[in-house]
């Protein structure tokens, strides 16, 4: 048997979930259950039979979970060790939570349960990137100011990324980019000449001739891009979060809607140096997303999370590559990158940092801000809604810019608003141009963007 060195608790500690019945939600609730230190004490959502449903999949069911409708009750169920499943948030028993994990991906609710956590004097682990970037760096320092903890969740790339940071940081580098893989691979099958995006296919022959990068790089990712262009390789949630990580780290975006080169991971240390030295880069200290090819059978980087960085001796960094890490061909640059995010599985352990106040996170601030670029000329009256797995929004892209005092709408913040007057194809929508913006987290935005960079 294989020992933990981590000191148990004399009591577990008390988690509630708003938006458990989700795919995130399972994977931490699957994960809690082999942690006796920890209990799923209040799970919220509206689909309260969804939730029971789930749990019982997971072998938690009968006596041990129990519907609530009011504080009391969900109150009694934690005393008596049991699960309390609850349709509104509005019936938490605050006192019998110590860490809120908030993953509903909804701006309004995500936004409320976390301020509600924190006006209650509980921890705060962030899920909903939606809510991070809009309202992020005011929950945080609402939090310091309350001597808690807000912290985004691991699992999910952007905290992944900033461990990773720390790591490289604290080792000595010098991060030129960071970034990670976008959620699904292209899986190339050169006996059918079929590229192959999570169910979505291509014919696209050319890529057997562009397997690796050759002499000229850039007009291989050029080929490669012509060659996949009929596959949407681009989602919001990927700008969302880098969108969250340059908050945490400064890190901007080298273009505003990111690069998206399709690469294989041995590549990553030429494609991301800077183009003086054959990369892609204009400027350093920069965040992307990057389409990994990839062949049946090969092993995917799952969405992992990357850093590329300057080395040092020469001889030091043949012996590294000798080791099977990923070097630049000139040996200037290396690629450190972890290919994974386990989504909930990993997430204990920011409950854990959260609980016993041994975060490291650095503090929050608006250095960019993920606004909404027109991609159509839109009307007056046109309506914004949240839509799909990849939480996009119809009419507008997303994109990564510097943010102004205050006018330039946050992408998400168009959820549930329309325009008050025509916005021109390529223009950034304002919060001048909305109605019915969701006004608790606009207020939210504008404080944390008055606490400056």
């Amino acid at each position: 048997m294989i020992h933990s060195s981590a000191q148990r608790r004399q009591a577990p500690i008390r988690i509630a979930v708003t938006g458990a019945n989700g795919g995130y939600g399972r994977t931490l609730l699957d994960q809690l259950r082999r942690l006796p230190d920890m209990t799923a004490a209040q799970l919220v959502d509206p689909d309260v039979e969804g939730v029971r449903r789930m749990l019982a999949d997971l072998g938690v069911e009968g006596d041990d979970v129990v519907a609530v409708t009011d504080a009391a009750d969900a109150a009694a169920a934690v005393e008596a060790g049991r699960t309390a499943v609850i349709a509104d948030a509005a019936h938490v028993a605050w006192s019998h939570v110590d860490v809120l994990v908030e993953a509903t991906g909804r701006i309004d609710a995500g936004f409320a349960y976390a301020d509600t956590a924190l006006d209650h004097d509980v921890h705060v682990v962030m899920v909903s990137k939606e809510v991070e970037t809009i309202a992020g760096v005011a929950l945080g320092a609402k939090a310091r100011e309350r001597g808690l903890r807000y912290l985004p969740g691991d699992g999910d790339q952007p905290a992944n990324l900033l461990r990773l940071v720390d790591w490289v940081l604290a080792t000595g580098f010098d991060i030129v980019a960071l970034g990670k893989s976008g959620e699904y691979d292209l899986v190339f099958d050169p006996e059918t000449g079929v590229v192959d995006q999570n169910g979505v296919e291509q014919h696209a022959p050319a890529l057997a001739d562009l397997l690796g990068h050759g002499d000229d790089l850039h007009a291989t990712l050029a080929a490669r891009r012509e060659a996949v262009s009929g596959l949407k390789r681009a989602a919001a949630a990927d700008s969302c979060e880098m969108n969250v990580v340059s908050l945490y780290t400064g890190a901007t975006a080298d273009v505003e809607t990111m690069h998206y080169p399709v690469v294989r991971p041995d590549e990553l240390a030429d494609v991301y140096a800077e183009s003086s030295d054959g990369g892609i880069l204009d400027t350093t200290g920069v965040i992307d997303v990057f389409s990994m090819l990839r062949l049946p059978g090969e092993a995917s980087f799952a969405g992992g999370v990357f850093a590329i960085v300057r080395t040092g001796d020469d001889v030091t960094w043949e012996i590294l590559r000798g080791k099977g890490h990923v070097v630049s061909r000139n040996g200037r640059y290396a690629c450190i990158y972890w290919p994974y995010h386990f989504m909930g599985v990993e997430t204990p352990l920011t409950i854990a940092a959260a609980f016993d106040g041994t975060a490291t996170t650095a503090e929050s601030r608006q250095h960019t801000v993920l606004a909404a670029r027109a991609s159509t000329a839109l009307a007056a009256g046109t309506p914004f809604r949240v839509e799909g797995h990849h939480h996009e929004i119809s009419g507008v892209a997303p994109v990564i810019v510097a943010p102004d005092a205050g006018d330039i709408a946050p992408y998400y913040l168009l959820s549930g608003a329309r325009l008050r007057h025509d916005v021109a194809a390529g223009e950034l929508v304002r919060l001048a141009d909305l109605d019915g913006v969701h006004e608790p987290a606009a207020s939210a935005y504008r404080s944390g963007l008055a606490l400056g960079a």
